[in-house]
């Protein structure tokens, strides 16, 4: 089974084939020459492309960490050992599983020219539209272990991270300061800023606060979420809750999501820095969106970039999901976070009710 320390693990590879924009430096601030809202898939770990949609078909070459694939459509194959999902991606030259690409998208934006201040604070949230950015650390040395572990330092699609600084380099591209507000040991960077797109109050505004009858039902025998308004269902989606067994084939019930009926949503977060684990089975993680904290111990629902694996357990005990939907749930869910500072933090049972049940 695949889980997030192996996606975790970043390579030396470049971008294949694609080109960088010239005029600027392969290993400086440059960004994937991609047509914009073309759905792009982003490879995590090694995985090879295949002649049909079959894991059993010839190969027609491997592709690695960070390798950008366009994604021309859809197509339902046989299933890989590790997954039960059967869909994969066809792409120009074979295809693809798509549990081991992350979709995303090229959609550059256009620099603001200064950074501005929401209520007291200067600085915003900002929101990766691109597959991924270079990123290149404000104040070494490194604080946080992954960092020290890149070989390519990079923030990722559908990340979001505050900004609160901007410059224009050598190059006569602009830069934003980029760091995370809560949970960071303490790291901050410099990114071009066309991959940011800002984040306003308005689109993190509460969806539907009128309704006080809200619930949520996860299910980790068949792996899905659903939202009810009124006892009806609004929103219906498969997750990732907590992994099985760990990279040796061991069962790992610490790592299960807990059952109950009691769970409530107390602590939310724009963005959060996560980490926990232990130092053989850990694991560490910038910019986590939308997070949503219902049961002790942190466990939560949350934006994921590193695995496309949905519907198989594959966390540490949070319930994984897809970008759109963790900012809904965000969004949707009480208590009502502002903008500024980006978190809330309540006591006791006032929160939107959350059931995790097993069937």
């Amino acid at each position: 089974m695949i889980n997030r320390r192996e996606f975790l693990k970043l390579s030396s590879v470049g971008l294949g084939t694609l080109l960088v924009k010239p005029g600027l430096p392969k290993t400086g601030y440059s960004l994937p020459d991609i047509t914009p809202s073309k759905r792009i898939g982003r490879v995590l770990g090694k995985v090879e492309v295949k002649s049909k949609p079959d894991p059993e078909s010839s190969t027609i070459e491997v592709k690695y960490d960070d390798d950008l694939i366009n994604c021309d459509r859809e197509i339902i194959g046989a299933r890989i050992s590790y997954s039960t999902n059967r869909i994969w991606y066809e792409t120009p030259n074979g295809y693809i599983p798509s549990v081991r690409v992350q979709p995303t998208r090229m959609e550059p934006n256009e620099p603001i020219a200064e950074i501005p201040t929401f209520f007291e604070t200067k600085g915003m949230w900002a929101e990766v539209t691109v597959p991924y950015v270079d990123i290149f650390q404000d104040n070494p040395p490194p604080r946080s272990v992954i960092l020290q572990e890149m070989a390519h330092p990079r923030f990722y699609y559908s990340q979001v991270l505050w900004i609160d600084g901007i410059k224009t380099n050598d190059n006569g591209e602009v830069m934003y300061h980029v760091g995370e507000r809560h949970g960071s040991p303490g790291d901050t960077f410099w990114a071009e800023a066309r991959a940011f797109r800002p984040i306003t109050a308005d689109d993190i505004s509460t969806i539907n606060p009128e309704v006080e009858n809200k619930k949520i039902v996860v299910d980790v025998s068949h792996q899905t979420i659903a939202c009810y308004e009124n006892d009806v269902e609004i929103l219906f989606d498969r997750v990732s809750t907590g992994a099985k067994f760990n990279n040796e084939g061991q069962a790992v019930d610490k790592w299960a999501t807990p059952l109950g009926d009691y769970h409530v949503v107390n602590r939310k977060y724009v963005s959060l820095h996560m980490a926990g684990g232990s130092a053989a089975a850990g694991y560490e993680l910038f910019g986590v969106s939308w997070t949503s904290i219902f049961a002790t111990g942190g466990v939560a629902f949350h934006s994921t970039y590193w695995h496309n694996n949905y519907g198989e357990p594959m966390s540490h005990g949070c319930v994984n999901l897809r970008p759109d939907v963790s900012k809904f749930i965000f969004r949707w869910t009480m208590p009502f976070c502002s903008y500024d500072p980006g978190k809330i933090e309540v006591q006791g049972y006032s929160g939107t009710k959350v059931q995790v049940v097993e069937y």
